[in-house]
């Protein structure tokens, strides 16, 4: 009697990204060139980690040829964790075990990524694990340059959503506040806000401190809207990153709403309607100074996850997939698949996981970039210049109906705790402007601003 082959897995945990279904179909179809069976896990670990082996799909080049097109997952999704009790991940390696499976790619983001590393510390050679990462965030620590799949694709379509509502907005004389995804990093918020022209994008990394009041943020916006109002707009489109929450204090979260948290532990930031919270408050700060504006709170993000990959998506997580199956069919294990200046890098999970989290490392906006000093120059809100120059002051204060020493001891503030205010302060951004040529410079070449050449631009 001849021992059946042994197949490849596939299975998707987390929540959904574009490209989902280009990285199953590439991974299929090249396992099935080499005459290896492949199987879909539905709804991610969620039933493998209850023993339940029912729940798969047979995986064929035929049905899978076409569905690299499409958002969503072929094979479903879901965020159960089950690394959180040991006889969990037992299950789910004996269940794996059963369907004859000793290969498996997961995709996903980076509670997936751990999930991955301790089933295969608990297979000890049994199942060969390998990793696709995945998230619109764009937060993996990845090389610099190399974005997370699904993140352009999101975008993409997050600055279709605030195009319209920019229009919208100055059409009706209102305020949208749009709540972008990004648990942890701003790239997305900030990528949209940047690309579409917004009026102002708030992310978790400008700020200094590590935990943020509402009233901190609430400040901002209203500083934001009052300067709109001083050249005679009361329109506007701020982008707020959602990982915001994540920074704000905790007895200022609780104060106003139950906070829940999901099976890694993570806080629902879904469950929490921060656009909601900031609207109301920002109204009612208005109020004191005698302006009414109308706002409105959209959240955007479900919209964005499920869309159809653009092509860059596509190419790109064919490429992952492609990858993915060729590194463990070649006797890979244990890493995560990287494409990087167009060659494929395994980035092993013992390199990658950070030991004080048990998590991939996130990798965050940097606020000391001159990319994040672009973004900041075109958007509307307080900056140094408006405190150093009287006659703007002057305009604010009068549009409270405040004096100007009252303005600038209520906003004031917002610039202390403010990376970008602090790094220019301190000379710590470095930008290269053009100067005329000398006979010891070459044409073209430039000179590093130092922190007095600063004064009165930002």
């Amino acid at each position: 009697m001849t021992q059946a082959q042994k197949k490849l897995a596939i299975l998707v945990g987390g929540g959904p990204a574009p490209g989902i279904n280009s990285v199953i179909s590439a991974a299929t179809i090249r396992a099935h060139l080499e005459g290896i069976e492949v199987v879909g896990i539905k709804d991610g670990f969620k039933w493998l980690m209850q023993g339940d082996i029912t729940h798969i799909k047979d995986m064929t080049i035929q049905n899978v040829s076409r569905i690299h097109f499409r958002g969503g997952s072929y094979i479903g999704i879901a965020r159960n964790n089950p690394t959180k009790d040991k006889k969990h991940l037992e299950n789910t390696v004996d269940s794996l075990l059963r369907l004859n499976v000793d290969k498996l790619i997961t995709i996903g983001g980076d509670d997936t990524a751990y999930s991955a590393l301790k089933l295969e510390e608990t297979a000890n050679g049994r199942i060969r694990v390998v990793h696709v990462p995945k998230t619109i965030d764009n937060d993996l620590d990845l090389p610099h340059g190399i974005p997370t799949f699904g993140f352009q694709t999101a975008r993409h379509v997050g600055v279709e959503i605030v195009k319209n509502l920019m229009v919208d907005a100055q059409t009706t004389s209102r305020w949208y506040f749009v709540i972008s995804m990004g648990r942890k990093a701003g790239h997305l918020a900030l990528g949209i806000g940047k690309a579409a022209g917004a009026t102002l994008t708030v992310i978790p990394e400008e700020f200094s401190d590590s935990t943020l009041k509402i009233s901190h943020i609430v400040d901002l916006l209203v500083g934001a809207i009052v300067k709109r109002l001083s050249y005679g707009r009361s329109d506007g489109v701020a982008i707020l990153a959602e990982g915001l929450v994540e920074n704000i204090s905790a007895e200022d979260l609780e104060s106003i709403v139950d906070i829940e948290r999901d099976a890694h532990d993570n806080i629902r930031i879904g469950e929490i309607n921060l656009g909601e919270i900031l609207k109301v408050k920002v109204q009612e700060r208005l109020k004191d100074f005698g302006i009414k504006i109308t706002v409105v709170a959209k959240n955007i993000g479900y919209e964005l996850r499920c869309a159809d990959p653009i092509p860059f998506d596509m190419e790109y997580t064919r490429d992952l997939g492609f990858a993915a199956t060729q590194f463990i069919l070649s006797g890979g294990n244990g890493a995560m698949v990287s494409i990087q200046n167009g060659h494929f890098v395994p980035m092993y999970f013992k390199d990658i996981i950070d030991p004080q989290t048990n998590k991939t490392r996130v990798r965050m906006v940097d606020p000391s970039s001159e990319y994040f000093y672009i973004a900041r120059r075109y958007m509307i809100r307080l900056n140094q210049a408006d405190f150093d120059d009287t006659n703007e002051l002057a305009k604010y204060a009068a549009i409270c109906g405040i004096s100007v020493e009252q303005f600038r001891k209520q906003f004031y503030y917002l610039l202390e705790n403010d990376k970008l205010y602090q790094n220019l302060k301190n000379g710590k951004i470095k930008l290269a402007a053009p100067e005329s040529n000398t006979a010891n410079q070459p044409a073209g070449q430039g000179k590093v601003y130092d922190k007095e050449n600063y004064s009165g631009i930002f």
